[in-house]
């Protein structure tokens, strides 16, 4: 997992609030487990005119209505969103969506607890802003092409053009994570030598738990 430090990027607003995971990425493409190649699914039914449900995704002809069509967020990798956003079903596909269409970070003023987790799973930030900066930042996004923030782990603090900043709250545990570019795996990965001199010891200590090696008794 890419670690996240600093983020200094351009700004893609979705102004629409109680976003669910199923408008995050679609159900007809969850048969895959593979954390790549959804990017060009991410907001499927709202981004192409022609979304079929078979999830084909050559050849659509984009909405330019919807946000990430607009030719001014193109390459964002914030997303500014409303309040409850990754509520509905807990499939993980929907950062992985987030992720590989080039988000590492999303504003809000609150996440459903599910979605919550599963962005640091994979190495996105969620970060909780008051309702009231929210809207401010919607505002400022709006009236200002090319607006970017700069999003600072360490110092918990989102820099705003202005030079104002805002402070955010995170649990500490996966702040480090998230600095360090851990997952579960990487963290058990990690604390291999334990692990492994846990094992041995309880081998010795215990050998009758030790399973038989192929043709043995």
């Amino acid at each position: 997992m890419e670690a996240f430090v600093t983020l200094d990027a351009l700004v893609a607003p979705l102004d629409r609030a109680n976003v669910d995971t199923d408008a995050i990425i679609p159900k007809q493409f969850l048969k895959t487990i593979r954390r790549t190649g959804l990017g060009v699914a991410l907001f499927y039914d709202w981004r192409y005119k022609d979304a079929t449900s078979d999830g084909r995704t050559e050849g659509l002809v984009p909405d330019p209505s919807f946000v990430l069509n607009d030719p001014r967020y193109k390459g964002a990798r914030i997303l500014l969103a409303r309040e409850n956003f990754g509520c509905g079903s807990s499939r993980e596909h929907a950062p992985w969506a987030l992720l590989d269409y080039g988000f590492r970070a999303i504003v809000a003023p609150s996440f459903a607890d599910i979605f919550y987790n599963n962005c640091f799973k994979n190495g996105i930030l969620p970060v909780v802003l008051p309702a009231e900066t929210v809207d401010r930042l919607f505002r400022e996004v709006g009236a200002t092409p090319g607006y970017r923030l700069t999003i600072d782990l360490p110092s918990q603090q989102v820099l705003l053009p202005s030079k104002e900043t805002v402070s955010f709250s995170i649990d500490p545990v996966r702040k480090n994570h998230l600095l360090e570019g851990l997952d579960e795996i990487g963290l058990a990965e990690k604390k291999a030598p334990l692990i492994e001199a846990y094992e041995k010891r309880r081998q010795e200590r215990e050998p009758w738990l030790v399973p038989a090696a192929p043709g043995g008794r």
